[in-house]
C-alpha cells in the first residue's frame, strides 16, 4: 500500500478483562490472574486487527487504565482534585494532583510494547502520552521543597526515556497523544497555555535525532471519551499553525468528524514542515455509523487537493476508548472502521496512481 495508515491507539477491553479490573480493584481478582486477562484480550486485539490487513498494529491499549495516565498508576505522590476535563455531553473526566516529589514514571510504555510484539506479525506502534500533558500535574500553587522547575526536569527526563526505549524496543512509531492542544485554546483562548504545551513537548523531541524523530509522532484530536468530544467547538486555525512547531517527522490529525474539513486542510498545507507526514482521521470513532471504504476513499482523495500524494498518511480519529471503563463503542464496530480504513486508504492509492 503506497498510502501508509496507522490505527491511533485503543480499542475498547473485552468485557472479561474489564470485569477482571473491576475485581482487582476490589481485592477479588488476583494480579496473576488480571495479568492472564490482559494478556489474553492483548494477542486477541492483535489478532483481530493483523484480520483487517492493517500493516501497522496495536496493542489497543488493552492493559492501559487510560491513554493519560498509565505511567502514573500506583505513584503514592498524587491525589484526587486536578484539572477537570468537561465534555460537551456534560460528563467530566478529572486529572489527579501531584502532592511531592520526585517524580517518577511508575511504568514506562516499552512494557506495552514488548508484551505486543510477542503476539504480532505486523509491525507495533505504541502510544505515549504527551509530556505536556503530565505536566498539568503540578499544581498551581507550587509544592514546598518540589519547585516547578525541578519537577520539569524530572518529567522530560522521563518522557524521554518513555519515547527512547520505546524506539529502541522495536516499536514501527511512537505516537505522542496531545489531546489537550486543543483543550487549552477553551481553556486558554490567548493561547499562551497552548504556547507552553509546545515548548515542553519540544524540550523532549529536540534531545532526538532527525532520524529517530522520523519515527515519532504526534496526535491531535477534540477528545473522544463516551461518544462525547471536549473541545471540538475550537477553531483549528488556532491549533494547527502552532502544533506544527513540534519537532516531530509524524503528525496525526482528527479530520473525519470536522464540519469543515476542507478548510482545515488548506491550513494543513499551509504550515506543514518540510519533511513530515501528515495521517488524516478517516473514520469517526464516536459516530456509530461504520463508514464505507468509498467514503474512507474519497476523504483521501480530498486531501490529496491540497497535499502532495506523498506525504498523506490516513488514521482513525480518535482511539476507540482513551479511557477504560468506556464501553461507548463495541470492539466489533472498532474493528469494522479499521477494515473500512485500510480498505479505503487502497482505493484512494490506486486512483491515485501509488
Amino acid at each position: 500500500m503506497a498510502i501508509p495508515t496507522e490505527p491511533i491507539g485503543s480499542i475498547p477491553r473485552p468485557p472479561t478483562l474489564l470485569d477482571a479490573m473491576a475485581g482487582h480493584e476490589r481485592g477479588e481478582v488476583s494480579d496473576t490472574e488480571l495479568a492472564a486477562e490482559r494478556d489474553k484480550a492483548v494477542r486477541d486485539t492483535i489478532r483481530l486487527f493483523e484480520q483487517t490487513g492493517s500493516p501497522v498494529v496495536t496493542d489497543g491499549e488493552q492493559s492501559k487504565p487510560s491513554f493519560v495516565t498509565y505511567p502514573i498508576a500506583g505513584l503514592g505522590d498524587i491525589a484526587p482534585g486536578g484539572i477537570i476535563i468537561p465534555f460537551a455531553d456534560g460528563h467530566q473526566r478529572q486529572l489527579p494532583v501531584l502532592t511531592g516529589g520526585p517524580f517518577r514514571y511508575q511504568v514506562h510504555a516499552d512494557t506495552y510494547l514488548k508484551a505486543a510484539l510477542a503476539h504480532a506479525k505486523t509491525p507495533v506502534k505504541q502510544a505515549v502520552i504527551a509530556p505536556s500533558a503530565l505536566s498539568l500535574l503540578y499544581p498551581p500553587a507550587g509544592l514546598d521543597g518540589y519547585p516547578r522547575d525541578a519537577f520539569l526536569r524530572d518529567l522530560l527526563n522521563e518522557a524521554e526515556t518513555d519515547i527512547r526505549t520505546a524506539l529502541e524496543a522495536g516499536a514501527h512509531v511512537v505516537q505522542l497523544d496531545f489531546t489537550e492542544g486543543r483543550l487549552s485554546l477553551k481553556l486558554d483562548p490567548s493561547g499562551g497555555v497552548l504556547d507552553n504545551l509546545v515548548a515542553v513537548n519540544n524540550q523532549v523531541l529536540q534531545r532526538f535525532s532527525n532520524s529517530e524523530r522520523s519515527r515519532i509522532g504526534v496526535h491531535t484530536c477534540p477528545g473522544g471519551d463516551q461518544d462525547s468530544t471536549h473541545s471540538a467547538d475550537i477553531d483549528y486555525a488556532g491549533l494547527l499553525p502552532k502544533l506544527f512547531q513540534l519537532k516531530a517527522g509524524n503528525f496525526y490529525i482528527q479530520l473525519a468528524s470536522e464540519t469543515d474539513p476542507e478548510r482545515v486542510l488548506a491550513i494543513v498545507a499551509e504550515h506543514l514542515p518540510d519533511g513530515a507526514r501528515v495521517f488524516i482521521g478517516v473514520t469517526d470513532p464516536i459516530n456509530p455509523r461504520v463508514e464505507t471504504p468509498e467514503q474512507v476513499r474519497d476523504r483521501i482523495l480530498a486531501a490529496a487537493r491540497h497535499l502532495p500524494a506523498d506525504r498523506i498518511g490516513t488514521c482513525d480519529d480518535c482511539g476507540f476508548a482513551p479511557f477504560a471503563d468506556d464501553t461507548s463503542t463495541s470492539r466489533d464496530i472498532a474493528f469494522a472502521k479499521i477494515r473500512a480504513r485500510v480498505e479505503g486508504t487502497a482505493l484512494a492509492a490506486g486512483q491515485l496512481g501509488l
